[in-house]
């Protein structure tokens, strides 16, 4: 009987080693673990900060059909929400709901929440302002803080003493990440030039409902039929390492039909543009559709 060589015993081994690689159930675990979802904590550019993958928007119709559902109804679909793993709470100052968020996520650890909130305007005092913030929502310190609602070519410069005031409180880590929320293009490509913005809220869909366009005014519908202007600026922000979250994912509420809500989800989940999405609920029902949707097209991925 001969002798087994050296040569002949790795090359035997890294046979081995790969038939086991490829064995069904080493494989399924293998794809099982780097499967994404919805719910999985996702890092916001660079910023380090987590977040799920969707998150919550309690500011429907500047918050009005959140609050129809009234506190009990609010607190139900809050905390669905959190049962689903959705971490991230998005609201803002016109919105009214701190106080309904507040009581909405009482005795959850502050750690396993993501808050994002948006101060309207140029108050005189912006501290204060989030002294009260912090106040109504309960909490010591506010993950990510946007200035709300930008739609000028200088809203940097309308906005400075906010955005000053807004880097001393995140110096203090009385916030995390600051940024802006755009609604027109010029205001958009303005905010990838601007090194203190951290997070981006970007209205995104591929059907080019509710988008940036180029008018300087932040109510004017877009009858775009593609996004190239807005994904441009999106790219850049990427390139940079900043934060993008999405919103408009369903069209501000306008996709009532089930197609153009999938078409938009999976644009979002697969175009590798965008950190997180923000979708405003009114419903359980409507938590689970969005969750699948996302499952499925990042499934898809694979």
């Amino acid at each position: 009987m001969h002798g087994i060589t050296r040569r002949d015993f790795i090359r035997g081994t890294l046979s081995a080693a790969g038939a086991a690689a490829l064995s069904p159930s080493l494989f399924g675990a293998a794809e099982k673990a780097v499967k994404k979802t919805a719910a999985d904590q996702v890092v916001l550019g660079k910023t380090g900060l987590k977040l799920s993958r969707l998150g919550i928007g309690v500011g429907s119709d500047s918050g009005d059909v959140q609050r129809a559902l009234g506190h009990e109804g609010f607190n139900a679909l809050v905390r669905y929400a959190i049962d689903q793993g959705i971490t991230y709470i998005d609201t803002a100052e016109s919105y009214r709901t701190h106080d309904w968020v507040r009581e909405a996520v009482k005795g959850i650890p502050r750690e396993k929440l993501f808050i994002q909130s948006k101060m309207s305007g140029v108050p005189e005092k912006p501290l204060d302002v989030l002294d009260r913030f912090r106040k109504e929502l309960g909490v010591e310190y506010i993950d990510s803080l946007l200035v709300h609602c930008t739609y000028t070519k200088n809203w940097d410069e309308e906005r400075k003493r906010v955005m000053d005031a807004l880097a001393e409180a995140k110096a203090k880590k009385i916030i995390r990440a600051t940024g802006v929320s755009c609604h027109s293009l010029p205001a958009l490509s303005r905010a990838v030039q601007v090194d203190w913005v951290d997070v981006h809220l970007v209205r995104l869909n591929p059907q080019g409902a509710a988008m940036d366009t180029p008018v300087e005014r932040w109510d004017t519908p877009s009858n775009a039929s593609h996004v190239p202007p807005v994904v441009e600026q999106v790219k850049a922000m990427r390139a940079k390492g900043r934060g993008v979250i999405g919103m408009k994912i369903i069209g501000g509420g306008a996709f009532k039909k089930p197609e153009d809500r999938e078409k938009s989800i999976r644009y979002a989940m697969q175009s590798g543009l965008l950190d997180a999405v923000v979708i405003g609920f009114k419903s359980a029902a409507e938590i689970d559709e969005a969750v699948a949707r996302m499952d499925r097209a990042l499934g898809e991925r694979l």
